[in-house]
């Protein structure tokens, strides 16, 4: 069973989300995967921030029509991609999770996305075995995968099932959450071989489908303690993303040493019936 810092480790602290020292934190507790939100500005920098938009000036402001050297001066403490892929290098995996698409007609050809290339850029860096991609887009997630068969990659690209659909319409919120339920379609259709979901839809149906499929499950974003005790059962999901990290290690550690003292319980019974 292993265990990602939610957002670098931020924990509940907002300003810490993305940050070198969330990660520094992050890496100390020893976790297996490190998460973190990238964005892609407008001069095509890539960046780890959770929104696709700044205040500037009493305005809010897309990330698309920023370049570095403003969205740094606006938010210097937040970390650059090849920052947080060096940091991570020989440390921890990389639950890399793409907030930005691409122009519609780059699709037609995967390896030209913009998505794709960060992800090369990651797998330069960490190795394809060493990261997890996840996304809310179903042509983004087509796109990497289409680019990891072409190249011979085993890279784990998932969709991401739990959007946010406040403020949309009723019938595109009711249309998206059944969508989630009833994932086939979506999953098949972006060719995901990783399921990505929120613990509440994990719970109604989506961790009984990716059993069903033979497929990994990545869980996000469990923080109690009774839902860390249920989703760290080994067997549960493959992937626990936490913005309380240090409990999720601290309960992989008592369910790791139940089972061993049950597993030794057996081998002296054993060894007395024989």
């Amino acid at each position: 069973m292993l265990v990602s810092a939610h957002r670098c480790g931020a924990g509940g602290d907002r300003a810490r989300e993305n940050t070198r020292a969330a990660l520094d934190d992050a890496l100390a507790l020893g976790v297996d995967f490190v998460e973190f939100d990238v964005q892609r500005l407008g001069d095509g920098s890539l960046v780890l921030f959770h929104d696709d938009a700044v205040w500037l000036g009493g305005s809010l402001v897309p990330l698309t029509r920023l370049d570095l050297a403003t969205f740094a001066e606006r938010a210097p403490h937040f970390l650059r991609y090849d920052e947080v892929l060096d940091a991570l290098a020989g440390r921890a995996r990389a639950h890399i999770d793409l907030k930005f698409t691409s122009p519609e007609h780059l699709y037609a050809d995967p390896g030209s996305t913009h998505e794709v290339a960060a992800v090369r850029r990651a797998v330069e860096v960490l190795g394809a075995d060493r990261l997890a991609v996840t996304t809310l887009e179903d042509q983004s997630v087509r796109a990497v995968r289409d680019w990891a068969d072409d190249t011979g990659l085993g890279l784990l690209v998932g969709l991401s099932l739990g959007r946010d659909v406040t403020g949309l319409p009723v019938v595109r919120q009711v249309r998206t959450r059944w969508s989630e339920l009833r994932p086939h379609l979506r999953l098949s259709g972006s060719r995901a071989n990783l399921v990505v979901a929120k613990h509440t839809l994990a719970r109604l149906g989506v961790a009984a489908y990716a059993r069903r499929r033979g497929l990994p499950l990545l869980v996000w974003t469990v923080d109690t303690e009774g839902s860390l005790r249920h989703w760290m059962r080994p067997g549960r999901a493959w992937l626990v993303t936490s913005n309380r990290p240090e409990v999720a290690l601290r309960v992989r550690d008592e369910h790791d040493r139940r089972h061993d003292r049950r597993r030794r319980r057996w081998s002296r019974l054993g060894r007395m019936r024989a």
